[in-house]
């Protein structure tokens, strides 16, 4: 049974790749952070599972700012493949908070590949990098040898972590690759991140809920893919013989005002009559023109996405209305 160690479980993609991998019978180890919180909802089908939780799937506290509890684990489980799918993701948020952002996701990086190169058995690693790299790029689309120009703390922090990635392949020949993935939705997706913020807004509006949505630039544009063809390309690529990197990507681009028209479309209301433009969310600097070629991907790995944008949207309004549904009244409580 191949062991694998995945940071970031609790997350949109950590989840969707615990469910993967656990099908394909690897006992699948995930790092959590401490905290209040004790529900991990993504995550609960799995820890709630008798059959599963302990002796298939174990969670282990961790934060990536501890490298001694870090290295203690991995010396102690000895994976075969590990995930680094940890850090601050949200993009908009890296501008208030640039130094967690950076220490997380860039010198996180760097520590956890310290670590592995000192193990007894060097285990395979994949990096969740991101089109955030690219920032505004002089080309389009974006491919595996297109120039690193990031404009958000974010971007800057991803870029850092994935040359080192890199630098650490080719320097002591360790399995390791980075995954450059353009922006992928499912109905996992944290609740702070615009696609999510769209479909739970209209479906708060169609039962009556809320009243308004407040929206930044309609007209910002990404290549938006579904999460769970992303995390099939994770185990793909370290299933290869030689590392690399790849671009993920549907190598089509949708607008905000997209998302918004079929969320809204889907319970049946006209968004016009319920979108408002509000300029505070909107970004110090936006990246432009970002819309992948994933042909590398799709010749190396056989990876193709499965899911079409329409389809992937309306799944989520709906996901969101189950979700209201089954909330307890307030008068219940």
């Amino acid at each position: 049974m191949p062991v694998a160690f995945i940071t970031g479980v609790t997350g949109q993609d950590g989840s969707y790749l615990s469910d993967l991998l656990l099908s394909k019978s690897y006992e699948v180890h995930g790092a959590v952070r401490r905290t209040s919180a004790l529900r991990r909802s993504r995550i609960d089908h799995l820890y709630q599972d008798p059959e599963i939780y302990g002796k298939q799937f174990f969670l282990h506290y961790l934060d990536l700012n501890d490298p001694t509890t870090l290295r203690r684990i991995l010396t102690k489980i000895q994976p075969d493949e590990i995930y680094h799918l940890a850090g601050q993701s949200h993009v908009g948020l890296s501008f208030e908070i640039p130094e967690s952002t950076c220490d997380l996701t860039a010198m996180g990086t760097l520590r956890l590949l310290e670590i592995i190169r000192d193990l007894k058995k060097v285990p395979k690693l994949f990096h969740a990098s991101s089109s955030e790299v690219f920032g505004k790029p002089d080309r389009a689309p974006q491919d595996e040898s297109t120039p690193f120009r990031p404009v958000t703390p974010y971007g800057c922090a991803k870029a850092f972590a994935t040359h080192m990635v890199s630098i650490y392949r080719n320097a002591f020949h360790m399995h390791a690759g980075n995954g450059i993935f353009f922006n992928h939705e499912s109905p996992r997706r944290g609740e702070n991140f615009v696609t999510r913020k769209i479909c739970r807004a209209a479906a708060e509006i169609s039962v009556g809920k809320r009243t308004e949505l407040r929206m930044g630039d309609l007209k910002a544009s990404r290549d938006w893919g579904d999460a769970r063809d992303y995390v099939r390309g994770m185990w793909l690529m370290l299933q290869q013989d030689q590392p690399d990197d790849y671009v993920l990507a549907t190598g089509k681009l949708h607008s905000v005002e997209d998302v918004v028209s079929i969320a809204f479309q889907t319970v049946k209301l006209d968004w016009r009559e319920y979108v408002r433009r509000d300029e505070r969310f909107d970004r110090p600097q936006e990246p432009c023109n970002l819309v992948g070629n994933s042909s590398k991907a799709q010749q190396r790995l056989n990876w193709q996405p499965q899911s079409d944008f329409h389809s992937l949207i309306s799944e989520m309004t709906e996901s969101e209305i189950n979700l209201i549904k089954h909330q307890p009244d307030s008068s219940d409580i």
